[in-house]
C-alpha cells in the first residue's frame, strides 16, 4: 500500500447532506425562537460540528441555556436527520468512483464534523466501508474544525506523514483544519463558489472527478 493518504470530509464532500442538517437544525432550533437561516448556514456555520453550532448561534443570539437543553436540542436535531437520512441516496454523485479510483493508489480517510456512527451508517449503505481506513467524526475528538485535531486523528493511523498526505474539503473551516494539521489541500465547490476556497486551498475543483491519480501525485510528490 501507498504510503500516502487522501483524507476526505465528508458532508459536502461525499455526502449531499448538508441540506439535511440545515432542515434538521431548524426543526430543533425554530420552536425555541433561534434565527438560522440559510445564507448563514452555509456562509458561516457549514464545517461547525453540532454542539459548536447550537453553542455559537446562542451565544450571538444572547441566548444563556442549560447544559441540559443544549443536549435536547441536539438530540431532537439528530433525530430529524436521521429520518431524513434513512428516507434516500446522499452520496454526490461520482463519490463512489472517487473512492474506488484513489483508495487502488492511496491510503484512504475520513475526517468531519458529523458523528461517527451517521457517517459509518452511509459508507455501509453504499458499501464503501471497506475502502476507507480510517473514520474520524465529531464524537472522535475534542476539538472539531477548524482546530487541526480531525486531521492529525486521522493521518497517523492510516501511518503516513501530513505532507504526504491530501484533504478534500468543501469550506474554509475545513481547509484551515488541513493546514493546520500539515496536509495539502483540495477545495471542492460542492457548498461554496470557488472565489471563497481559493486563499486556503492548494487547487479547487468542481467535482470529484477531476480529483485524479495525477493532481493528488502533483500535490505531495511520488514515491
Amino acid at each position: 500500500m501507498d504510503s500516502r493518504a487522501v483524507v476526505f470530509d465528508f458532508d459536502g464532500v461525499l455526502a449531499d447532506t448538508e441540506g439535511l442538517h440545515l432542515r434538521a437544525f431548524k426543526t430543533a432550533l425554530d420552536p425555541l425562537g433561534f434565527k438560522l437561516s440559510h445564507d448563514d448556514y452555509y456562509e458561516r456555520f457549514i464545517g461547525f460540528n453540532d454542539h459548536d453550532l447550537v453553542r455559537a448561534i446562542a451565544a450571538e443570539q444572547n441566548r444563556v441555556l442549560k447544559a441540559s437543553a443544549y443536549d435536547d436540542i441536539i438530540a431532537v436535531k439528530s433525530r430529524e436527520y436521521w429520518r431524513m437520512l434513512k428516507a434516500g441516496d446522499v452520496l454526490y454523485e461520482g463519490a463512489a468512483d472517487a473512492v474506488a479510483r484513489l483508495g487502488a493508489r492511496y491510503r484512504l480517510g475520513i475526517a468531519s464534523g458529523a458523528m461517527h456512527k451517521e457517517i459509518e451508517a452511509v459508507l455501509v449503505a453504499n458499501r464503501l466501508s471497506s475502502s476507507i481506513s480510517v473514520i474520524v467524526g465529531a464524537d472522535d475528538v475534542k476539538k472539531g474544525k477548524p482546530s487541526a485535531e480531525p486531521y492529525l486523528a486521522a493521518v497517523a493511523p492510516l501511518g503516513v506523514k501530513p505532507s504526504r498526505a491530501v484533504a478534500i474539503e468543501d469550506t474554509p473551516t475545513g481547509l484551515w483544519s488541513a493546514e493546520g494539521a500539515g496536509l495539502r489541500r483540495i477545495g471542492i465547490t460542492t457548498s461554496l463558489p470557488a472565489a471563497h476556497l481559493r486563499e486556503d486551498a492548494d487547487t479547487v475543483v468542481d467535482h470529484l472527478d477531476e480529483v485524479t491519480i495525477e493532481l493528488v501525485d502533483g500535490l505531495i510528490g511520488l514515491e
